[in-house]
């Protein structure tokens, strides 16, 4: 099972979900992910070509989507390459936080149900409790 989510790059806040079979590629849920009104859009490497597809050709955005592991591997000679690729780790962490929610506060790091719907469901609940921290946090 994979979990995609959409996360605001301001606040940390989830605001779209998805739940996919491991086998399927991440841009199959891209669409869902995106809400329309995004300046921005930041990624990983599985995201690369997001901007290519159909579904997306027209939108009016900045896509900062990360490089493969073998591209990287030659930022060595280029230093601002190098700073924006680390950029877009810094804004990425974010999402990573929110697993670190849902992994470390709530308990959730397996599958624990047989259908992909029921586990969509439960990491629903806990994203959105996920929010409230975080939105708490953030009002502190």
């Amino acid at each position: 099972m994979k979990l995609h989510v959409g996360v605001d790059d301001q606040d940390g806040l989830v605001h779209s979900q998805a739940t996919t079979s491991a086998t399927m590629h991440d841009l199959t849920v891209s669409e869902q992910l995106l809400h329309g009104e995004e300046v921005r859009v930041w990624g990983d490497a599985g995201y690369r070509g997001i901007e290519k597809r159909e579904a997306h050709k027209d939108r009016q955005v900045a896509w900062h989507i990360a490089m493969g592991p073998s591209q990287r591997g030659r930022l060595a000679r280029d230093e601002l390459e190098r700073l924006m690729e680390e950029c877009k780790s810094s804004v990425r962490a974010k999402v990573e936080q929110v697993f670190f929610y849902v992994k470390q506060m709530f308990g959730y790091g397996k599958v624990r149900y047989c259908s992909l719907r029921k586990n969509e469901n439960q990491l629903a609940l806990l994203l959105g409790f996920a929010n409230l921290l975080r939105a708490e946090s953030c009002m502190v």
